[in-house]
């Protein structure tokens, strides 16, 4: 593959470790970082890359500096400070936002509006950040200042949006704060809605200014279409979508699961996550206003459970804090997004050393020309086993791979089966043997309750053949003392997953 162009800017600004690299070639390298990283988990697959890497982020952020001559410019981050370098053209962003911010800049000037300096804490523009819907191909303006008050700013507006009109939100994001942090807490419409719609997965998200969604659509959903084939949803699962951000991933996976939870800490992001549920019309999903770690503490305190949870967390990984709600949690399967291969190796760590065991890696090059890449990974609870012997026709039902039951009565408090442990069959007559994967417990409050509704839960069984389905002496496993106390007759929904004679 011959190499693509050479930056001008790259030896000053520094972004690009893989400049002047043929693709394949810059493929190639991460494929050899991650296996060095992960492949003592399981095997890497292969990266999936892009048709074509330039011009592929559609948020562009870019530093406003002036220069001697009086002129003010966009510029980025030299690597490792903070340095503004400026470039002609990044040939990592897409070229209509890094146009959009130029005319911010020509404005700027025109408009005698001062740029903001960090030394002398001195100045009104700091920032400008650009979003770019791929489905609409509308771009949000979000012009970020140490004040809300901007001169000429409806003039401002009006000469942007004439230049470029694509452009239908106009914000004003107030930063006044000491920090390294670009946005602030305070968002001002000067123009349009004030926010921006795009399409993933068949799905529309709203996007506020400072909403998450990851800056390169074209790969973003076979990212997240692995993302749920790996959750290996059945429809009847409850799902957690940790660090949901504005819902996308839970979103997604509403379609193909019973119930989806997502927990995020920021107010706005949930809001968001709430709207596009609504405006997809998505019933069974909800979102919460709280720490991930402290909420799915919480769930498992209370007995609940989960069977799938999705994590996306920031490079930096999960704190042990997290792990260790997620451990107690005890989720059958595990999704976990990464941009931080090194974050990722240490978290995989911890959790293959305790319950888990990691069934596939598959990376996805979101960021061309850098050593990044995002990675999903899937990862299964190491299954208790379990026993249990059954008549002739129940265990027939199981071999042809129909859904079918354990009767068991299942103590709340013991938590003796759960969602992802495999359960052994026995056929009493013949001794064959099948095991079976947990898909999910269904509660009652009495055997009489369990066994009118086997027919309603299309397990195989109807009016006539019901009364064979239960073992005859449910004292094999729990003594009728027992039974009283725990006051709950359960049974689990399994598939077919393993046939030996």
């Amino acid at each position: 593959m011959t190499p693509l162009p050479s930056c001008p800017g790259f030896s000053a600004c520094g972004g690009c470790k893989y400049d002047g690299l043929a693709y394949d070639r810059q493929l190639a390298e991460k494929q050899k970082r991650l296996e060095k990283l992960l492949g003592s988990f399981c095997t890497v697959s292969k990266v999936r890359g892009m048709d074509d890497p330039l011009h592929c982020r559609h948020k562009v952020h870019q530093v406003l500096t002036r220069g001697a001559d009086g002129s003010i410019s966009g510029g980025y981050y030299a690597a490792g400070s903070h340095k503004v370098v400026t470039v002609p053209s990044c040939r990592l962003d897409d070229e209509e936002c890094q146009a959009v911010i130029r005319t911010v800049c020509r404005l700027a000037k025109e408009f005698g509006l001062p740029v903001y300096n960090e030394v002398r804490k001195t100045g009104l523009l700091r920032h400008v950040m650009v979003r770019k819907s791929r489905a609409a191909g509308e771009m949000m303006a979000i012009l970020v200042a140490a004040s809300p008050e901007m001169h000429g700013k409806n003039k401002f507006v009006q000469q942007l949006t004439a230049a470029h009109p694509k452009v239908t939100s106009v914000i004003l994001n107030v930063n006044g704060r000491r920090t390294s942090m670009v946005l602030g807490d305070k968002n001002i419409t000067l123009f349009g809605p004030g926010y921006l719609t795009d399409t993933l997965c068949g799905l529309s998200f709203k996007l506020s200014p400072a909403s998450f969604f990851q800056v390169n659509p074209v790969m973003t959903e076979p990212l997240y279409e692995t993302a749920v084939d790996f959750a290996a949803l059945t429809g009847t699962e409850t799902v957690i979508d940790a660090y949901c951000g504005t819902g996308t991933i839970g979103l997604i996976a509403a379609g193909h699961a019973g119930q989806v939870i997502g927990a995020e800490l920021s107010a706005d992001a949930v809001r968001d996550a709430r709207e596009n549920a609504k405006a997809n019309n998505i019933k069974n999903a909800r979102f919460v206003r709280a720490d991930a770690g402290r909420f799915m503490t919480e769930r498992a305190a209370k007995g609940e459970t989960a069977d799938v949870v999705f994590l996306d967390p920031p490079r930096s990984g999960c704190s042990p804090a997290f792990l260790n709600a997620l451990l107690s949690l005890a989720p059958g399967r595990i999704v976990y997004i990464s941009c931080g291969p090194e974050s990722l190796s240490r978290d995989l760590t911890v959790l293959t050393k305790s319950a888990y065991r990691t069934e596939a890696i598959q990376p996805f090059d979101l960021f061309p020309f850098t050593e990044h890449c995002e990675v999903a990974v899937q990862l299964c609870r190491n299954s208790s086993s379990h026993s249990m012997n059954l008549q002739n026709e129940p265990f027939e039902m199981i071999k042809n791979g129909q859904k079918t039951i354990e009767l068991r009565l299942y103590d709340e408090k013991r938590k003796k089966v759960k969602a992802g442990d495999v359960i052994v069959f026995t056929n009493a007559e013949t001794n064959e043997s099948l095991k079976v994967s947990v898909l999910k417990l269904h509660r009652f409050d009495s055997f009489e309750t369990l066994y009118r509704s086997l027919p309603l839960l299309k397990c195989g069984y109807t009016e006539d053949n019901v009364s064979k389905a239960a073992p005859s002496d449910m004292e094999q496993y729990y003594s009728a003392a027992e039974q009283k106390r725990c006051g709950v007759v359960g049974i689990e929904i399994s598939l077919l997953k393993e046939t030996t004679d």
